[in-house]
Formats: C-alpha cells, structure tokens, sequence
C-alpha cells in the first residue's frame, strides 16, 4: 500500500468517495484531490452545496468518461428544517425574507400537520429549483442571476421522493431523513414545507449519505485525502467495479482490438458473461481477457454491441 504522503501510482482511474465537510464547494474538493493525488482528471458526480456535508463522489483519471452513467442514482439525505424563517437562498445561508412566523405560531403546529404535509411531497411530482442555484437560465447560472438582483423564474422539473420521514422536532426545527432522484433540491423541500405550512422555513443542515451506489461507510475525510494517497487508495472503486448493475461482455483479444477502435462487435468478438446479449438500447461493460474494464457498448437494433465509451 502506498505510504501516507505518497502520490498515488499512475494510472489510476475509479471513484473515490469523500466525507465532505461544511464549507467547502464541490470544486474545492476537486482540487482539493488533484493537489493531493497528483492527478489532473478529477470531478465528480453531484454537486453538494457548501452548506451540505457527506458523500461527494469524486471520478478519477478514465473514470472520468463514466460521470454520465453514475449521476442519476438515488440519493440519501438527512436534513434539518427551520420552521418560521424563510430566506432568500432556501438555506441558512441566506437573508431573510419577510418578517419571521411568531414562535407560537410554530409551536403551535402540530404533528399530524406536519407529517400530512410532508406526505405532499412523496412521489413523483414537478419540483422548482431554489433562485440561487446552478441551473442555467438562458445560459446563465441562477445564482449569477440572483446575485445580480435579476428576478429568477426556473422552470419546474420532474423528480421523485421515494421515501420522507420526519424523524424528530425540536420546537422549530423538523429533522427528515429522505431519498430522492438526482436533480432534487432539499432547499426548495424545506422552502415548500415552510410555505405549505404557511409559517415560512429553510434547511437549516444538510448531510448526504448516500449518492447512488457510494455511501458514506466507504468515504475518507478531506484530511486523510490531503495526507496524500494512502488513505485514498485503501477507499478507491476501481473502474471494474463501477457499474456492477450492468451486464458483462468478455471479449476475446482480437475483439479488444476491435472495441478500442470504437468498432461494432457481434458474437465472434467475445462472449456475455450472463449467456445473452442485453437488450437493444441497453449498456453493457466489455471486458478485455486480463479483466480490464475496456468500453461501455449499447446493443444496436442489429443486436451488435457498439462502444460508446472506450476507456483503454
């Protein structure tokens, strides 16, 4: 294993999975690990707002080519609502907005109350991002716009809350712990929340347990990645394990050949680990003889496997 304070070898692509703490943005973090790991090719998977701490996955070296295919998985949350303050971004953050609910009101909010409105907001149903946020209007950030003081009006998008439970309240504060679609904010919950209640709130916390397949039991702190990469190799999802869910092409070595130049593959190139091909439109993983991850292919209509993503 590479000693603490030791770049890590070269190449090295997976995923990584840090705990991130308050403060920070997800960019930060980002360079964060290409200063410490010595490699340029870093992002990540989903964006944690700085407020937010937990899982930020991050993708690393070829691994990079994959972030498409690995950010639309459930997400995981634990958050704590403000009930009687709403504020301009939806989060402690921000400036309040109007004169606060009387601390009586919101005290006399029940919990069968709470829990009805928080049943509104289980299932399917069109979400409006928070004004200050990273989705683009016309181009242009949100949150640029916000800051300009130019009125936002984002469009509603469809997610989905697969699971919301209100897990304790402390007088004004509302603990939830809550699965979800990429693509949702847990600002604009507790904004909504605030608003159907008609008391006003924001999300005063936010930790993220899970981000799809990584969780937080496999995550290293921002120090122990700034130590160097020891701790970060003890933690590292290699390419060939990424993508368990999909099925596996085995390819012999003259269709390795074939699919690192980009090339369409039938039944003589190889052979389906589960003994069929999928099924048209679908991804599988091709893996060359020695077990290296090589390229994502789809099925075409034809019944070939085409690459889509050629990582060796």
């Amino acid at each position: 294993m590479t000693a603490p304070g030791k770049r890590l070898p070269t190449p090295f692509s997976g995923v990584l999975v840090v705990d991130k703490p308050q403060g920070p943005t997800s960019h930060d973090v980002v360079a964060e690990a290409r200063r410490a790991l010595g490699i340029r090719r870093v992002g990540h998977t989903g964006t944690l707002d700085p407020l937010a701490t937990g899982v930020l996955a991050l993708v690393i070296g070829q691994a990079t080519r994959l972030a498409q295919f690995l950010t639309g998985g459930t997400k995981g949350y634990e958050a704590v609502v403000r009930l009687g303050i709403a504020t301009d971004t939806y989060d402690a953050a921000g400036e309040p907005v109007g004169a606060p609910a009387p601390d009586e009101t919101v005290l006399a909010i029940t919990g069968e109350e709470i829990a009805a409105v928080a049943g509104r907001f289980i299932g399917r149903f069109e979400q409006t991002p928070p004004p200050y946020s990273a989705k683009k209007i016309g181009g242009v950030p949100a949150y640029t716009l916000a800051r300009r003081r130019v009125e936002v009006r984002a469009t509603p998008v469809p997610v989905t809350v697969h699971e919301l439970q209100v897990t304790g309240r402390e007088g004004a504060r509302l603990s939830l712990r809550l699965e979800t679609s990429a693509g949702f904010y847990v600002r604009s919950l507790a904004h909504d929340i605030g608003r159907t209640l008609r008391c006003g709130a924001h999300l005063e916390s936010l930790r993220r347990y899970r981000s799809g397949p990584f969780t937080l039991d496999r995550a290293i702190t921002l120090d122990a990645l700034r130590s160097g990469g020891g701790a970060a190799l003890a933690r590292f999802v290699p390419l060939e394990d990424l993508l368990p869910e999909l099925p596996v092409f085995e390819l012999s070595e003259a269709g390795t050949r074939r699919a690192c130049h980009g090339n369409a593959l039938g039944p003589s190139d190889g052979r389906s680990r589960e003994g069929m091909i999928a099924p048209e439109g679908a991804l599988s993983r091709l893996f060359s003889a020695d077990g290296r991850l090589v390229a994502l292919a789809r099925t075409t209509p034809g019944g070939s496997l085409q690459p889509v993503v050629v990582l060796s």
